[in-house]
């Protein structure tokens, strides 16, 4: 399996098809094998009728269907480790940066690079007009400073989702991460540098979903979560075997 794509969704049954049609389309035309992977996080609507419904059309999908909601960075590692891809991509169900993206992130890793990232804090990309509020983007930009200068210096973009990683970074990172909802991104990345993975920003064409569940709250939550890891990193809990509670 050459690469495995893998989609947390929370209640996504009104975009999940059309997400899903338009990966599909773009994976069609290359010429390695794939699968692609839908983990429900609890949803309480029909996302995961609908996903099963789209089983015999799309080759190589897959449900994981979660009956409890633990978060999103719960789900992604989930279905990260379940993968079996020698690359592996996560990506939003927002399907706010399209899929062929790839064609531009999967040369990095010929190059030695472990994970490659989207972002929208380097030259080069774009973002859909008047796609995001203003406090958003104001937040982003204030909570980036504090995030590099705790966790991951150099990133300019720690949130995007859409993030690339080799099986090797993946099986080296992910089940050492104890951050289920927001702020696994930022632990990802600093566990990537910890462990010796290159890391490549790329910039990306992004457009905000206004039906975002992305809240002021989250973002509160997401800088609160980078303390926990600038403890966690201090004291050596990266250093510890994980255990079946973390």
């Amino acid at each position: 399996m050459h690469l495995s794509i893998v989609i947390p969704a929370y209640n996504e049954a009104k975009r999940i098809s059309l997400t899903l049609k338009s990966i599909d389309e773009y994976l069609r035309r290359q010429n390695y094998d794939y699968e692609i992977i839908v983990v429900s996080d609890g949803s309480k609507d029909n996302t995961g009728e609908i996903v099963r419904g789209m089983v015999p059309a799309i080759s190589g999908l897959r449900l994981i269907d979660n009956k409890e909601n633990h978060g999103k960075g719960y789900v992604v590692r989930q279905g990260m480790l379940q993968a079996k891809g020698d690359l592996r991509l996560f990506t939003d169900a927002d399907n706010s940066t399209s899929a062929d993206h790839l064609d531009r992130f999967i040369p990095y890793v010929n190059q030695g690079y472990g994970v490659i990232i989207g972002s929208i804090g380097v030259a080069g990309h774009k973002v859909a007009s008047g796609s995001e509020p203003l406090w958003r983007r104001v937040a982003g930009k204030m909570g980036n400073l504090f995030i590099q200068a705790m966790a991951v210096p150099g990133i300019q973009d720690t949130q995007r989702g859409f993030k690339l990683f080799t099986a090797k970074a993946v099986q080296d990172i992910f089940p050492k991460l104890t951050i289920n909802r927001w702020g696994f991104d930022i632990e990802a990345l600093a566990l990537a540098r910890k462990f010796g993975h290159k890391i490549k920003e790329l910039p990306v064409d992004w457009k905000n979903d206004p039906n975002s569940k992305v809240g002021l709250k989250a973002y509160i939550q997401v800088l609160w979560e980078t303390v926990i890891i600038r403890w966690n990193l201090m004291r050596g809990k990266y250093n510890q075997r994980p255990t079946a509670n973390d």
